[in-house]
């Protein structure tokens, strides 16, 4: 694996920032995997990505949906209420080669091991071991 990225908070900005470079090196061609662990594996499986105080309200919101429909972004709602639509990028992004992974120690914890979310990829405690050892980069933390 070249690069792994590490997602752990349910921001929709971290979200959407960390899939988009995924993509993106995966467009590069490099081996990509992102990891969801703590709060972002937990928004994926049962809840939702809230976007920061600084990147919300409508106008914040209908801007980021119109350049991100523009970049071929998936869109949630029509109108004045449309919005870019980050669960659906976390498909969009395996759809595109990027390998999705759910950590294991979250996994367990939040009751997900025989359940992934988004049919991320469950690994053991070893496997997951060696996938982080032998990325050649690892950006974030668990």
């Amino acid at each position: 694996m070249d690069l792994l990225l590490v997602l752990r908070d349910a921001l929709a900005s971290s979200l959407v920032g960390g899939l988009l470079a995924a993509m993106d090196a995966k467009k590069l061609g490099q081996e990509v995997g992102v990891v969801f662990t703590q709060e972002a594996l937990a928004a994926a499986a049962k809840g939702s990505f809230q976007w920061p105080r600084e990147l919300s309200g409508q106008d914040m919101r209908l801007l980021m949906a119109d350049r991100g429909a523009e970049l071929g972004l998936p869109i949630l709602g029509r109108g004045e209420g449309r919005q870019l639509d980050a669960k659906a990028l976390i498909s969009r992004a395996r759809e595109a080669g990027v390998r999705l992974y759910a950590c294991p120690n979250w996994s367990a914890l939040l009751g997900l091991r025989d359940e992934p979310p988004h049919d991320m990829e469950t690994l053991d405690a070893q496997a997951f071991q060696a996938l982080v050892r032998d990325a050649t980069k690892v950006v974030g933390t668990l």
